[in-house]
C-alpha cells in the first residue's frame, strides 16, 4: 500500500477519534459548546472518518480491482492536502476561527473532493490504460 494511502487511513482514525471527544464533550457540557459543535462533530466524523477511510482504501483497491493503474498519483497528492486542509479549516471556523475560515475550508474540501471524482472516474473508465 502506498504511503499516501496509509495517511488516508491514520488520518480516518484521528478524525474519528476528535469527532468522538468533540461528542462526548457536546454530552457532558450541553449548552458549553458553539453552536456549530453539532456540526463539526458531524463533519468529523463523516468527511474525517468515513471519506478518509473511503478515500485511503479506493485509492488501493480500485486499480487493483479494475487491472488499471491509478489516472494521477500527483492529483491524489493534491486531494490528500486539500481535503485534510479544509475539513480543518471548516473544523476551526465553527469552533472559533472567523466564519470565512470554514467557508474557504469548505471549498478547499470540495476542491479535494472533486480531484477524488476526477481520479476515480478516470481510472475505471473502460478505455483506461492498463496496469
Amino acid at each position: 500500500m502506498l504511503p499516501r494511502n496509509r495517511w488516508f487511513i491514520a488520518a480516518a482514525l484521528v478524525y474519528a477519534l476528535l469527532g468522538g471527544l468533540l461528542g462526548l464533550a457536546w454530552l457532558a457540557f450541553p449548552g458549553g459548546l458553539p453552536v456549530q459543535a453539532l456540526r463539526a462533530h458531524a463533519h468529523l466524523m463523516l468527511l474525517g472518518f468515513v471519506g478518509m477511510m473511503i478515500f485511503g482504501v479506493a485509492l488501493h483497491v480500485l486499480p487493483r480491482f479494475t487491472g488499471r493503474v491509478l489516472y494521477s498519483e500527483r492529483v491524489a497528492d493534491w486531494q490528500f492536502a486539500l481535503v485534510n486542509v479544509g475539513l480543518v479549516a471548516m473544523v476551526a471556523g465553527w469552533l472559533g476561527a472567523p466564519a470565512i475560515v470554514a467557508r474557504l475550508g469548505g471549498a478547499l474540501a470540495w476542491a479535494g473532493l472533486a480531484l477524488f471524482t476526477l481520479n476515480v472516474v478516470a481510472t475505471v473508465r473502460p478505455w483506461a490504460r492498463r496496469g
